[in-house]
This record gives C-alpha cells, sequence and structure tokens, in this order.
C-alpha cells in the first residue's frame, strides 16, 4: 500500500530538486513544456498531479533511464485513489488520516482528550459523534464516520501494516466523553486489542507524570514514517477544526523529541494495560 498524499508531497520535492539542479527557472520551464508558470507551481507544491506534464518536466530537463522510472512511478502512485475517496461523507479530516495510514510504516501518536480513532468502538464513534453535533457540527454523518473509522482500523490489522504505538493521557480514559456503559466497552475493548496484536502498543500518561522539561503538550499529534527512505516523516497536528501537517525537518522534529519525552514519562505497556482494566471496572453502570 501506498499514501497517494505523501507520494504526491514526494513528487513536488523531487521536481523542485530537478529543476533547481538544472538551473531553470519556473518560467523557463513552462515555457519549455507549453504550460503555465503556475502549472508548474502547482505541481512542485503538491497541489496537483499530472502525468503528462510530469513527463515534459523530465524529457525537458533530459532525466531518462532508471531516474525517470522512478519519478513516473511516484507520479502514478501519487495520483491513485484510496479507498476513501468512495466514502466522502466521512469526512475530510478521517479522510487524510485513512491516506497517511495508508502507506505508513509506523504510526505514533499522542492524544490528550479522546480515545484514538484506530481504536475507538462503533458505538464510542457514534456518541463522539452526536457530541459533536450538539457542538454545532450538524453535517456530521454518523454511519458514514463509523464506515471510515472499520476501514481504517481494518487497514492497522492488514498484513505489512504500520506498527502502532499511542500515548493516551490519563485523563482521556478517565473523563467521561460518553455515557458510562460505552466509555466502560470502550476502556475494555483498548485492552483487548492491545492484548490480541503485538504491533499495537499503549501507553498511559499519569496525570502526575513529571515530562522533561515540563514540557506539556498543547494538542493531539501524530508522526507517520514511511518504508521508501525518500518519502518524508509527516506530523499531522489535531486542532478543534483543522489538521494541521508539516513535513519540514525543524517541526517534524521538535515533535519527534516531544514525543520521545512524552513516551519516557509514561508508563509501561503493562502498566498502562492494567490502569486500562480497573478504569473500566470502576465505571459507574
Amino acid at each position: 500500500m501506498i499514501s497517494p498524499y505523501v507520494r504526491r508531497l514526494r513528487l513536488a520535492a523531487e521536481l523542485r530538486a530537478l529543476r533547481t539542479h538544472a538551473g531553470v527557472t519556473h518560467v523557463q520551464l513552462a515555457k519549455q513544456i507549453g504550460q503555465s508558470r503556475a502549472q508548474i507551481s502547482r505541481l512542485e507544491n503538491g497541489h496537483v498531479v499530472d502525468q503528462d506534464d510530469v513527463m515534459k518536466i523530465l524529457d525537458a530537463l533530459g532525466v531518462d533511464d532508471d531516474r525517470w522510472t522512478q519519478i513516473m512511478t511516484i507520479a502514478r502512485e501519487a495520483g491513485e485513489r484510496g479507498w476513501w475517496e468512495s466514502n466522502r461523507a466521512m469526512g475530510e479530516r478521517q479522510a487524510l488520516y485513512a491516506n497517511l495510514e495508508a502507506g505508513a510504516q509506523t504510526i505514533r501518536e499522542f492524544q490528550m482528550t479522546f480515545i484514538p480513532g484506530l481504536l475507538q468502538t462503533n458505538e464510542f464513534t457514534r456518541s463522539r459523534g452526536d457530541a459533536d453535533r450538539l457542538a454545532g457540527a450538524p453535517s456530521f454523518n454518523a454511519d458514514k464516520a463509523v464506515e471510515g473509522r472499520i476501514g481504517r482500523q481494518r487497514m492497522l490489522r492488514r498484513p505489512g501494516g504500520p506498527a502502532y504505538e499511542v500515548i493516551i493521557d490519563e485523563l482521556a480514559i478517565r473523563r467521561p466523553s460518553a455515557p458510562p456503559e460505552v466509555v466502560k466497552a470502550q476502556l475494555y475493548h483498548i485492552a483487548a486489542t492491545v492484548n490480541g496484536n503485538p504491533k499495537i502498543t499503549v501507553r498511559i500518561l499519569p496525570v502526575e507524570a513529571e515530562v522533561e522539561g515540563y514540557s506539556v503538550p498543547r494538542s493531539a499529534f501524530s508522526i507517520y514514517t514511511f518504508s521508501d527512505p525518500g518519502d518524508p516523516t509527516i506530523v499531522a497536528v489535531d486542532t478543534v477544526t483543522d489538521d494541521l501537517v508539516l513535513v519540514e525537518s525543524d517541526g517534524v522534529k521538535r515533535y519527534s523529541e516531544l514525543y520521545d519525552r512524552l513516551r519516557r514519562a509514561a508508563l509501561s505497556s503493562h502498566d498502562s494495560l492494567d490502569l486500562l482494566v480497573s478504569t473500566a471496572k470502576a465505571v459507574a453502570r
């Protein structure tokens, strides 16, 4: 599996590098292939994928043999459509995560206030949808959101799927975010999932944990790495209304270092499992 989103970013970086190395400006390259300067910019920013234009650019810059094949393969993969494309009602934000997860080799995630989507039960997803609708999200389609979650979780379990480690703030498992019976079932579900899959690790960050340097995180975030060493590591930062995607090395490095500090402050996977079970038992019926 590949992530078309990631391959689009990779294609953009490759095209920028080729043009820069050739010492050609956007305007000059546009004239050579009979396109507009804006189209060259769109290709180099990852906003569009046009295999015909990519082929013309490679020919204009004298790229051939294995390098030509490599770039055109990336262009083809960047233009592919994933399963999430057929379920637009699952929401653009969830579709973005599905896209990133599709080709990931590893996923590291930190969640502050909610159970991560890759571990949610259908009932918990529906309950959160009801809460979001009350908070001003009338377009939420619970059935499609659940379908999207199921699809993403299926991809996580596929042969060759990513290794997934998530750090969950203790507040997320203690503060009621759904009806008690839903929360209880949700916590037991996480414990059972962790026990049944060695590629999934859950760690709980205790409320009283002292993170190195007092690095209190400001939001939830996920870090994705990919098998092709040329593909960028990506960080997706969760906000109330949008998701911020980072690919620049400085920003990615800061989040990677923050994740490592959170991991060192979190409970071991064994102790986290015990806390999940004891918390589930304590939930009032």
